[in-house]
């Protein structure tokens, strides 16, 4: 038998917890052998829990029980959970985690911690809650040079661009129904500006480039900017809006962002909605694949936690290896120098004014569309950078500019 602990009780440590009680014959029979818990470590009083005797509020207990081998962090946050993760890796305790944030601030020291003492580090539940990601990145894809990763990585904007598009609600009144919902914070910012997805992507970057590509690096945008004028007139040019997470390998370098983004109603991605995420990869060989399902939620997300829990039961005998290692120098392409199309709103001084500028500077076979006050386009794919200094000469006042999904 195996026995693990649990650090922190909240909505995943609880659900690790149902789905360990709930699954624990079928767990068993994957595992090869039973799991059991010996600990859940939470300061606050549960004597009502039906196993209240499982609890206890002193790390050490659990660091200093031989009988544990395997740990499953489900905090959230960066501390206490980094002091106490790297005290289970330190004694040799494999650690399992839904924590992108620590994840992505601290994977390469982590992962070397846990190579250091002959365990392990798990991280599947980390970036798509309840998607797989992770494994089939470093198993199924194993035989592909992955090209790109792009992906719809938080549920809370995926739910407001949808209600902004399909009953034409604003950004505001949507951000409030998720609110209401449950599905945002009461501070937000980590989902609309972006944030979240940005720590969900650098790790998906850092495991495709092999060190580690740091989130605060990354160009990121949140969605506060797009308005119903933006959803109209992208559907009228055959686009929806998704919050996209972006990795695109460039010859030694990667162009990772994190922006709105234009994306072609043909594309898997476009019909992606509500509060479900989905990851587009494309393999060198496969070409492109798609993963989708729920990217939070208490059981989906506790789903991938214990089949982490069962890998490391079912490799406990081999050796672990880190997926990516303190970078050696920048591999970041320049947000200035991504090459992409770019969609451009604004409010012209003339339609005629407009049209010229459009067909000089990016050719007369541009689409442009119209509504209320504003003129929409795209325009060909060129360096960020390169484009906007095109644009600084148009007539007109420029309202949004978002990258276009290749």
């Amino acid at each position: 038998m195996t026995k693990i602990a649990i650090i922190g009780y909240g909505v995943v440590g609880s659900g690790v917890y149902e789905v360990l009680r709930t699954n624990a014959s079928h767990i068993t029979e994957s595992a090869g052998k039973p799991i059991d818990i010996k600990y859940i470590l939470d300061i606050r009083d549960f004597s009502s829990h039906p196993e209240a005797n499982l609890f206890v509020n002193d790390v050490n207990m659990i660091a200093d029980d031989g009988e544990v081998s395997i740990v499953v962090e489900t905090m959230g946050g960066l501390e206490p959970a980094n002091s106490f993760t790297r005290l289970m890796l330190s004694r040799g305790k494999t650690v399992v985690t839904s924590n992108k944030e620590l994840v992505a601030t601290y994977g390469d020291e982590l992962f070397a911690l846990a190579c250091q003492n002959g365990c392990s580090y798990y991280y599947e539940a980390s970036v798509g809650g309840g998607i797989p990601i992770i494994r089939p990145l470093m198993n199924c894809l194993a035989a592909n040079e992955i090209e790109s990763i792009a992906g719809i990585l938080n549920g809370t904007t995926n739910y407001i661009l949808t209600r902004m598009f399909s009953e034409n609600v604003s950004f505001e009144s949507a951000l409030k129904e998720a609110q209401q919902k449950g599905y945002s914070e009461k501070d937000p910012t980590a989902d609309v500006g972006g944030f979240d997805t940005g720590k969900k992507i650098s790790i998906l970057s850092s495991m495709i480039n092999g060190h580690k590509i740091n989130h605060e690096d990354i160009h990121t945008e949140g969605i506060a900017s797009i308005t119903l004028a933006d959803t109209v007139l992208a559907a009228k040019l055959g686009y929806s809006i998704k919050l996209i997470g972006s990795c695109k390998k460039v010859s030694d370098k990667y162009a990772v962002v994190v922006a709105p983004m234009l994306v072609d109603k043909a594309s898997m991605l476009s019909d992606i909605s509500d509060v479900f995420n989905g990851i587009m990869v494309r393999g060198n060989m496969l070409g492109d694949a798609l993963f989708y399902g729920r990217g939070a939620g208490k059981l989906a997300t506790a789903s991938a936690v214990v089949a982490d829990v069962i890998d490391a039961v079912k490799n406990s005998a081999r050796p672990f290896r880190a997926p990516w290692t303190k970078a050696e120098k920048n591999v970041l392409v320049d947000y200035e120098n991504i090459i992409s199309a770019m969609y451009v709103r604004s409010k012209p001084q003339s339609k005629a004014s407009i049209d010229s500028f459009i067909a000089d500077n990016f050719g007369a076979d541009v689409k442009c569309e119209c509504a209320d006050d504003f003129t929409a386009f795209i325009t060909p794919a060129a360096p960020i950078g390169t484009l906007k200094e095109k644009l600084t000469k148009i007539p007109a006042e420029v309202c949004n500019m978002l990258m276009v999904l290749e």
